[in-house]
């Protein structure tokens, strides 16, 4: 025990002065924000019940639909200027008729019957359901009409008995949720018992808590159902003011805010549950008993606030009911440089602004679960503008997702259409490691994996603004086929080669050698170099452990650069950098802020999350026209940039009612961007200038024949170039 609490310890001073910029930054609750979100969904959960049977939402039904009593009892209990439902008999009534629904359905223990697909429906105690119940009671109890209270109570008293029965097992997410539930159950129904019991499995899940902070399902972390733990323990906390649970709560929430990417989503590549996803974590009350919790929800919902987005009704009734209030510790993961080192020397995060990186070295044997992913991608690098670029989680069955592989990797795949496959299949292919070792002693860190008899490295070799570099490196060469892998998530666009080669990756499989690419590729903004005897695959699938044939979608799939080793202490490099940023000169103008009209009465919309300006054409023909402003007069390269979709036409430009520049083709099979195009020079005087944007043909692969200008471009050049003049529009 000494030793788990010394380790405890060492990643907590690792975080605090690597990570930390102050000692406060702001306070948490945002109160008035969560009050606003709460009061907003009142009307439409009303709306959602059925009058006749209490029941909340559509068709099927299940006990989860009754969650929606929970916000609708703290916003009746919210006594607040800006809370017209604070005591309203007509919420009161919703709250009692939908606890009375799950009344009704229950069976003689307390359960209810929870539908699978394809499967008979399962009879649980949903602990998730039981505690909004249970907290509902709490609020309004002493304002309900006697017959539905004693319905209440006797249902309530039917399910906790059920699930104190159950309570004495594992520590799991389920169980720690229902021991929350429990406790609650036995303040509100005046049943001691029950919070003895639940108080002793809080204090087992404090125990089993990892010293990095976390609660392991399988092996290491799993970020997203760690936050079932830590929710539970908060609420647990509001009720009890049990203090013994506020150092877990305060490892959890410095771990959660370590294993975060500077744009709040989380690092994937620890995580044996879920690869990368675009969804910030916002929390939950866990969060809020800690000032290194609140800095984090702070952070995570910054940009909800500034935006002034509502949260969602059941995240604002469970804060405003259950939170903790105080100073917060700064954001995390903003700072210029600093490293984060998680548990005994199992994963590191570096960040060098504008880079991040993470190393793992958490090693276990394959999983026969589904839902347990391969510790196999042991290495992901993010950029502030880029986003994340290699890594990005683990999955099953896919060898090439692996950081090495010792052995064929087509050995192990998992084949389309199998319900069934096997995980651990009798194979010498070798795709997760046998052995990690960290190695943060210098500057820049490095990973040693070792996979039986062979042993690969990684490391760091720089990280600035221009670029990074990683290199990977054969340590211990076996004698088999021995191979990196460098797995790049799917960005937006076409892939770029220095051999001039473009291509759209689809579903079609693809396999490009370094000799057909050239020294480099750029996708969407990023420049990779690509050694000489490196070959690029796509696409490398993911398996997916929540669909019953495994099958995910393209979007998750990765493009794998694959180095092939001969021999020990060869090595190659990954370049990593932006792509030079284009010549900028001259003056832009974004299309969405100048003025336009459509003469041919087409539909017309800005598209901010692409930046540019729709012209939502029907036919050819169909025309939008922008008016220019030229402050001097002079000779320009007229450019213009463009985005590129399935559903977008063939376009000519015209200036002031003459052709410019030849007819151009917006069709692209996915969302892309034209980058610069000239539409020749031209002599412009000062004044404004009609830019007219017209439909003059459809590619036949292109859906439909829109066009959406991101922006015009107007580079001086020497007049003695003019190619045509424009006089100034009258």
């Amino acid at each position: 025990m000494a030793r788990r609490h010394t380790n405890a310890i060492l990643i907590l001073l690792l975080v605090s002065t690597a990570w930390v910029l102050g000692d406060t930054n702001g306070t948490w609750p945002p109160r008035a924000w969560l009050v606003d979100a709460l009061v907003r969904e009142v009307p439409g959960l009303l709306a959602s019940q059925d009058a006749a049977t209490g029941r909340f939402g559509g068709e099927p039904w299940g006990c989860q639909n009754q969650h929606a009593i929970l916000p609708l009892a703290v916003a009746w209990a919210t006594e607040d200027p800006s809370n017209p439902h604070a005591h309203s008999e007509a919420v009161l009534t919703a709250i009692c008729r939908g606890g009375d629904a799950l009344v009704e359905a229950q069976d003689e223990e307390g359960a209810w019957a929870f539908p699978r697909r394809g499967q008979p429906a399962a009879r649980l105690h949903l602990p998730w359901t039981y505690s909004r119940w249970v907290r509902a009671y709490g609020l309004i109890r002493d304002a309900m009409p006697a017959e539905s209270r004693a319905r209440w109570e006797d249902g309530l008293r039917r399910g906790f008995r059920a699930i104190r029965r159950g309570l004495d097992g594992p520590v799991q997410g389920i169980a720690t949720h229902q021991a929350m539930a429990l406790y609650l159950a036995g303040q509100a129904l005046d049943e001691p018992g029950w919070q003895e019991a639940a108080a002793r499995t809080l204090a087992r899940v404090v125990a089993a808590q990892d010293p990095a902070g976390f609660w392991a399902e399988n092996y290491g972390p799993a970020l997203g159902s760690n936050m079932a733990f830590v929710e539970a323990l908060g609420v647990y906390y509001a009720a009890s003011g049990d203090a013994s649970v506020l150092d877990a709560l305060e490892r959890a929430a410095r771990f959660h805010a370590a294993t975060l990417w500077p744009d709040g989503t989380p690092i994937a590549g620890i995580d044996e549950r879920q690869i990368y996803h675009r969804e910030r974590s916002v929390g939950n009350v866990g969060f809020s008993h800690t000032a290194a919790g609140r800095g984090y929800l702070l952070a995570q919902t910054e940009a909800l606030r500034a935006a002034g987005q509502p949260i969602s009704a059941e995240y604002a009734a469970a804060m405003l009911l259950h939170g903790g209030s105080g100073p917060a510790e700064a954001a995390l993961a903003r700072v210029e440089a600093g490293q984060v080192v998680l548990g005994d020397h199992k994963a590191v995060v570096q960040r060098s602004r504008p880079w991040q990186l993470s190393f793992s070295a958490y090693c276990c044997p394959v999983s026969r679960q589904r839902w347990v992913l391969d510790r196999q991608n042991l290495v992901d690098v993010f950029h502030d503008d880029l986003g994340l670029i290699l890594g990005g989680g683990n999955s099953k069955l896919q060898p090439l997702w692996s950081t090495f592989t010792v052995g064929d990797p087509q050995a192990v795949r998992h084949r389309p259409g199998d319900t069934s496959p096997e995980f651990t299949p009798r194979t010498d292919l070798r795709w997760v490691l046998t052995r990690g070792t960290l190695d943060v002693s210098k500057a820049l860190p490095a990973l040693e994996l070792a996979y039986h008899d062979h042993t690969g490295r990684v490391s760091l070799e720089a990280a600035g603004p221009d670029g990074l570099r990683l290199a990977y490196t054969a340590v211990v060469h076996g004698g088999r086929r021995f191979e990196a892998h460098v797995p790049f998530l799917k960005r937006r666009g076409r892939l770029r080669f220095a051999s001039g080669l473009q291509v759209y990756l689809s579903e079609e499989k693809a396999c490009f050698s370094a000799e057909q690419t050239g020294a480099w590729f750029e996708w969407d903004g990023l420049r990779v170099g690509i050694p000489l005897g490196a070959t690029l695959h796509w696409p490398a699938r993911a398996y997916n452990p929540y669909a019953r044939d495994g099958k995910a979608p393209l979007q998750h799939a990765k493009l794998v650069m694959t180095l092939p080793f001969t021999q020990a202490g060869q090595s190659f490099p990954v370049d990593l950098q932006p792509v030079p940023p284009p010549d900028l000169s001259g003056v832009l103008h974004e299309a969405r802020r100048l003025p336009v009209t459509s003469r041919t009465d087409s539909r017309l919309k800005a598209l901010d999350d692409l930046g540019s300006f729709l012209l939502a054409a029907s036919r050819p023909g169909d025309s939008m026209t922008f008016s220019l402003p030229v402050e001097t007069s002079g000779t320009y390269e007229f450019l213009v940039d463009l985005v590129m979709a399935p559903s977008y036409g063939v376009v000519q430009f015209s200036l002031d009612g003459t052709p410019v520049g030849e007819p151009f083709d917006a069709y692209a099979p996915e969302v892309d961007v034209s980058g610069p195009v000239s539409l020749g020079e031209v002599l412009l005087v000062e004044g404004r200038h009609d830019i007219g944007v017209a439909i003059s043909g459809r590619n036949p692969k292109a859906s439909n024949c829109f066009v959406s200008v991101r922006s015009f471009r107007l580079k001086p050049r020497p007049a003695a170039t003019a190619s045509a003049a424009a006089p100034a529009a009258p």
